[in-house]
């Protein structure tokens, strides 16, 4: 299978297009013709994860950050960035990183954590904004249901854990073909009225080229009449973070001892205690100092997250619980998470998760 089909059927799962507009998400190098041997799956595709894909025969490493994050002016080896790049084209290995498009995705990084901790009723924590649209277009009647079902294959009417969501109304429309047209019904210079269906669906914004295409390659009309709105709606189904609840509540010491059990931790940096119980848990997986206020509106007992810098604790203004878990440690099973999907989406060939131990944070107790 062809590199490029490779990641086709990846971001069929995993929308790229939902990453962050600072990411460099998406194949960082590789040529999209070659032909795809195995999958390594990495957390940082580092020199050592690359030398593990070589003594395994695997030429495409995807990982969750991209090691190419701001722009190389040279390739000489000279840091770690670079002699891991070289040594990945020198062996003709792909790197695709899948970062941010993985941390909005409902069913992505953050719900890992949710997992992990079984927490229930969640939530995005910080939907994202300027993410939805909807599309009215205008069908004669006898069309109505292949137009839709096209848009529907393409992605549109989709909103959360439904799909195929759309809004017809019906009516009389009018046009009159003039020279140089080709009316699909209709005479030139006379108006036509037709019996038209107004049909009204919403979409995720990263798609609405390949639904308009769909649209007008289902549509028999030869100038099609239609509208793109852009929604100040907030999309619950997509963004950073999560929120949910545990079974039980807890003690703030007993949920601190839960939590290191879990993630397998021999420290948690935390805020000063509230003498509250722990039900509402708030996670963003990586550095998420930008969600405390977002956790706080939400009324979470506590929120974990990673990265926090001095004064991000004081930002819970004793309402809530803050944790610090570690970036990578927040983040840890993501590549599991990531070898699942992608080995139930190909069978043909080998899908390896990397042994290499990439977190360049080290604790001395």
């Amino acid at each position: 299978m062809k590199l490029r089909t490779v990641i086709s059927k990846i971001e069929e799962e995993i929308s790229i297009r939902q990453a962050e507009d600072f990411d460099n998400v998406g194949l960082l190098c590789g040529v999209p013709d070659r032909e795809v041997s195995g999958i390594l799956v990495c957390h940082d595709a580092l020199e050592n994860v690359v030398e593990e894909a070589i003594d395994k025969n695997l030429n495409l490493i995807v990982c969750f950050h991209p090691i190419i994050f701001s722009g190389l002016k040279s390739l000489t080896g000279k840091n770690y960035v670079e002699r891991a790049v070289l040594k990945a084209i020198e062996n003709k290995i792909a790197i695709y990183a899948i970062h941010t498009a993985f941390d909005n995705d409902f069913f992505g990084v953050n719900h890992g954590i949710c997992s992990q901790l079984g927490l229930k009723n969640r939530k995005i924590l910080q939907p994202k904004e300027n993410n939805l649209k909807q599309l009215t277009v205008f069908v004669p009647r006898d069309y109505s249901e292949k137009v839709k079902e096209t848009m529907f294959f393409a992605g549109a009417g989709s909103i959360g854990f439904y799909d195929e969501c759309s809004f017809t109304v019906n009516g009389n429309g009018t046009f009159r073909p003039i020279e140089g047209s080709n009316p699909f019904s209709g005479q030139q210079n006379i108006r036509e009225n037709a019996d038209e269906d107004m049909i009204s669906v919403i979409f995720e914004t990263p798609k609405e080229g390949q639904i308009i295409g769909a649209m007008k390659t289902a549509h028999p009309y030869e100038e099609v009449a239609y509208q793109v709105y852009s929604l100040d709606n907030k999309n619950h189904h997509a963004g950073l973070g999560m929120y949910g609840e545990l079974e039980e509540e807890m003690e703030e010491q007993d949920f601190l001892k839960f939590v290191k059990e879990k993630f397998g931790l021999e420290i948690i940096k935390h805020s000063a205690f509230t003498n509250k119980k722990i039900k509402r848990v708030g996670v963003l997986g990586g550095s998420g100092a930008s969600g405390i206020r977002s956790a706080v509106a939400k009324k979470c007992d506590v929120y974990l997250t990673g990265d926090l810098k001095y004064h991000d604790y004081f930002l819970a203004e004793s309402k809530m619980l803050i944790c610090d878990i570690g970036h990578y440690e927040s983040e840890q099973f993501v590549s599991q998470q990531l070898f699942e999907i992608l080995s139930q989406k190909f069978s043909t060939f080998a899908i390896s998760k990397s042994i290499e131990k990439t977190n360049p944070v080290n604790y001395f107790i």
